[in-house]
């Protein structure tokens, strides 16, 4: 009888552990069943807010829930990014990742409340988008090798204008002067729009901007576009050579714009936002406005995302380092 009833027990639980897991299953193919967050750390109106609504109302179409965008800027993208990182991991709320908070904030910062590397699952990189090197008019210089010849003239006199201490165009400046081996002064302001029209102003030599504003700036002869700062040249501005063709073999940096969900999200909900993502980034009508302002659309897998996000984070770590850069 003790061993009948031992066998009832066994059967039991195995009858039981098949329910759950098919229950699971069921709970993952009907994903998503309600509206679904997706966070984006910075204010509304912005570059990630822009991107963020434009893809997220095609997967919305895809997989037939809204996709709501909750905007909760603050503290360089640090309170968005945290609060995904804390929220429960059912793929109910999504972070839309960018550089800055999941790249450079775990050098920038001495202490984060979130572990960029282990505190996300990585679901696919949306875009990648380069900055330009954009000169006043008034200064003397035509190309890349005439500006990096005159700072290595004039060493720590040249200004360049930056979005923020830490910030993706600030870091992407220091690896510029520790590649060409130059000295000049980062100016930091609130935003690249700011920073931008100083240059266009005089106020400062340079800036490291984005291709969207700087190159209308540039074909209005306001500034001297002399390189970009991505891996190809940028449609926006065919002419102009990247930085590694203009005489920095080597160097490139991009920001960028991604989608994470929180540690522990199940595989099967991971896959199903990928897959219907990469569609809606397919789209020829989103490629082309998304061009419009010099942004190059990805579409990763989540293991490509998640094996690039760990080479920027290296990547940063050791710029911030050299450049001794802290933010409290």
């Amino acid at each position: 009888m003790t061993q009948l009833r031992r066998r009832g027990a066994l059967a039991l639980a195995l009858f039981s552990f098949a329910c759950a897991s098919l229950s699971g299953v069921r709970a993952d193919a009907a994903y998503p069943d309600r509206a679904v967050r997706v966070i984006v750390p910075f204010a509304a109106g912005g570059g990630a807010d822009i991107v963020a609504r434009l893809v997220f109302k095609g997967v919305g179409e895809q997989l037939g829930q809204a996709f709501i965008i909750d905007n909760r800027g603050g503290a360089g993208g640090i309170i968005g990014t945290d609060a995904v990182a804390k929220a429960e991991p059912d793929g109910y709320t999504l972070l839309l990742g960018q550089s800055g908070p999941n790249a450079i904030n775990p050098s920038v910062y001495s202490k984060l409340p979130y572990d960029a590397r282990k505190d996300f699952a990585p679901i696919t990189q949306l875009t990648r988008y380069p900055y330009v090197v954009a000169v006043k008019k008034q200064l003397p210089v035509n190309d890349l090798k005439e500006l990096i010849a005159l700072a290595k003239r004039q060493p720590g006199t040249l200004t360049v204008s930056t979005a923020g201490q830490g910030s993706s165009s600030h870091l992407a400046i220091e690896l510029f002067m520790r590649q060409a081996g130059i000295s000049i002064n980062p100016v930091p302001y609130k935003g690249a729009g700011p920073a931008l029209l100083d240059v266009v102003g005089g106020t400062v030599d340079m800036t490291f901007g984005d291709a969207a504003s700087a190159s209308k700036q540039a074909q209005a002869k306001n500034v001297k576009a002399l390189a970009v700062t991505g891996a190809k040249r940028s449609p926006l501005l065919p002419d102009v050579p990247t930085v590694a063709e203009a005489g920095v073999p080597g160097y490139e940096a991009s920001a960028w714009h991604g989608v994470l969900a929180p540690r522990g999200t199940p595989e099967p909900v991971i896959r199903t936002l990928q897959e219907a993502i990469a569609k809606v980034l397919a789209d020829p009508a989103l490629k082309a406005r998304l061009a419009e302002d010099g942004i190059e659309t990805v579409g990763s897998s989540p293991a490509d995302f998640s094996r690039a996000l760990l080479a920027e984070i290296d990547k940063w770590h050791t710029v911030v380092v050299e450049a001794n850069i802290k933010l409290e």
